[in-house]
């Protein structure tokens, strides 16, 4: 199944929006890396409902309104990788979770760098929350959308102080 799209200016940049039927597939970055997350055939869809109510819930994410999505997921991946994508929609608005604890919390302790490397091919950033696994140590690690959009998301979420956000 194809893929349609719109566009959605947010504090972290434009995003593009990709739904899959009636179901969000991905939320892309402005700089995004080439085949971080392969979809397939897509079509601009402005006037998209599914897209439309994926929209509104970021607004009110960004807006400070919003704490938890509810919308119908499309993860496009491997087992393990859905394993972790559906790990991190259980980390609660503002706290964060290290790569350690995420693999922990599927039942391998020693996939600690595979986790790491699945967050980072996350499709659906901001909604399943990949920005919310820091380092063990607490420092903020790679992000698809830069550390400075990560830094921004957990600041909104009251995760992170503006201080400590600000010192990558």
């Amino acid at each position: 199944m194809s893929c349609t799209y719109k566009m959605m200016k947010s504090p972290v940049g434009e995003l593009m929006l990709v739904a899959r039927g009636s179901r969000l597939a991905a939320i892309l970055w402005e700089n995004e890396k080439e085949n971080r997350v392969r979809l397939g055939a897509m079509s601009e869809d402005p006037d998209s409902p599914v897209l439309a109510r994926v929209e509104q819930q970021l607004r009110e994410y960004f807006a400070g309104t919003r704490n938890r999505f509810e919308l119908e997921l499309d993860f496009s991946g491997t087992d393990f990788q859905k394993k972790v994508w559906q790990a991190l929609l259980t980390i609660p608005y503002g706290e964060t979770r290290s790569y350690s604890e995420i693999a922990n919390q599927i039942g391998n302790a020693s996939a600690v760098r595979a986790v790491g490397a699945a967050n980072g091919r996350n499709p659906i950033s901001i909604v399943a929350p990949c920005h919310r696994v820091i380092g063990a140590s607490g420092k903020l690690t790679g992000f698809a959308g830069g550390l400075e959009a990560k830094a921004l998301l957990l600041e909104l979420e009251g995760a992170i102080g503006p201080v400590q956000g600000k010192l990558l």
